[in-house]
């Protein structure tokens, strides 16, 4: 009796701490109201003032949001420059003078530091980033959950395997999404984020020169333009993912792959006669389904493995660790 008592409350306890392990371990919307009440508009001027300056600099603020959290989840691990302890993930091919944004986030991290100091991570501030500059070029909004703190370590290693390349195929992509709990829905609503920003020739040059039957002839002539046929000249020049409205978050980016007009290949798999064509095509007609689903899976992407809790910390310089 007295055994059976004793097991009974060491399971009652274990049920207890794994209960509020989870409960602390939540993110919050309110997680700053008490200790940092201004963190979010302190943000907001920063992220407005940087797309203000440069309209591109929505699309890479949203892009580098995606690259942190597909790697070790959302912690700012992307922000981490080279060290003698830290080996950057900046400079894997998918980042490589490609991923941008890092001052912006640091600017944004000195403005908060200056209000409350210590309190606010950079993790965070990627996540608020993401999506006041969603809704700066006319895309949805959402709430952002908080309170993830920031890595202590980055991996190229894990960056190298997890972020997608522009050369993926359709189940490549589809399993990097489902690996990291994200469905074939949420990879395609994530994608419309490509209706924004632009792409340089390197990312996009055998497309416009195979001559393939998945590009429209006229689209691959006019991105021809600029981009030469012999690496590497023009790999850096630039082209708009979306050609037709590329400073405004729309569905233009959905109509476009119909029309065979996606920029990347990894773009135009998502309408190449698979599994997600049906999805493009709702979404090409429905642009206020496209922008519900783009809000809700850029939640979920935030949710992605943060740390919480005690675990990781508040950096004081996002590039770095304390």
């Amino acid at each position: 009796m007295v055994a059976a008592a004793m097991f009974r409350a060491a399971a009652m306890a274990m049920v207890l701490a794994l209960s509020l392990s989870t409960c602390q371990a939540q993110l919050s919307s309110t997680f700053y109201a008490e200790t940092c009440p201004n963190a979010l508009s302190t943000i907001r001027t920063s992220t407005r003032s940087a797309i203000a300056r440069e309209r591109r600099m929505a699309a890479s603020l949203i892009r580098l949001h995606f690259h942190d959290c597909f790697v070790q989840g959302c912690d700012a691990s992307v922000l981490l420059d080279n060290s003698p302890s830290i080996t950057s993930e900046k400079f894997v091919i998918q980042n490589n003078n490609s991923v941008r944004g890092f001052e912006v986030i640091e600017q944004a991290k000195s403005a908060v530091e200056n209000v409350c100091p210590g309190v606010v991570s950079c993790a965070d501030i990627l996540a608020v980033a993401a999506r006041d500059a969603s809704e700066y070029v006319g895309g949805p909004s959402w709430t952002v959950r908080l309170g993830r703190r920031d890595s202590t370590n980055a991996s190229p290693g894990l960056a190298s395997r997890d972020l997608p390349r522009f050369t993926d195929g359709l189940q490549s992509l589809i399993d990097l999404f489902g690996n990291k709990g994200l469905t074939e829905r949420d990879m395609v609503a994530l994608s419309g984020s490509h209706t924004i920003g632009q792409a340089q020739c390197v990312t996009f040059r055998d497309r416009i020169y195979s001559n393939g039957s998945d590009i429209d002839v006229r689209f691959a002539s006019t991105r021809r333009r600029n981009c030469p046929a012999t690496s590497p000249n023009g790999n850096g020049n630039l082209a708009p993912l979306d050609l037709v409205t590329p400073n405004s978050f729309d569905n233009n980016y959905f109509r476009n792959l119909m029309q065979r007009r996606g920029l990347l290949q990894s773009d135009q798999v998502l309408f190449s006669g698979g599994s997600t064509d049906s999805i493009v095509n709702e979404y090409s007609r429905n642009p206020s389904t496209f922008s519900s689903d783009f809000a809700s899976a850029m939640v979920k992407m935030g949710d992605i493995e943060p740390l919480t809790g005690s675990a990781g910390i508040i950096r004081s310089i996002c590039s770095r660790v304390n």
